[in-house]
């Protein structure tokens, strides 16, 4: 990840994600499940290839397993960019 992308530049990335994937934004808040957001097992694949394509980062299935919160996301996004 590049010294000019931030955490608030990774959360509007999962958020406009999850936004196109279905999820309502307002609602999307960090401590937000997925699951509150109606979001599933496949959208959680396409929300990894968003992360990768738009940062370079892959995430496997078992970090994509591991997320429950939009927060985890974000997190998981930042510390493997730093």
């Amino acid at each position: 990840m590049s010294a000019s992308i931030t955490e608030q530049d990774v959360r509007r990335t999962v958020v406009d994600a999850l936004a196109a994937l279905g999820a309502d934004p307002s609602r999307a808040a960090p401590d937000a499940t997925f699951e509150e957001l109606g979001i599933d097992s496949l959208d959680l694949v396409e929300l990894a290839q968003i992360v990768e394509d738009t940062y370079g980062i892959v995430l496997k299935g078992d970090d994509v397993a591991r997320i429950k919160r939009v927060g985890d996301a974000v997190d998981l996004v930042v510390g493997r960019a730093g």
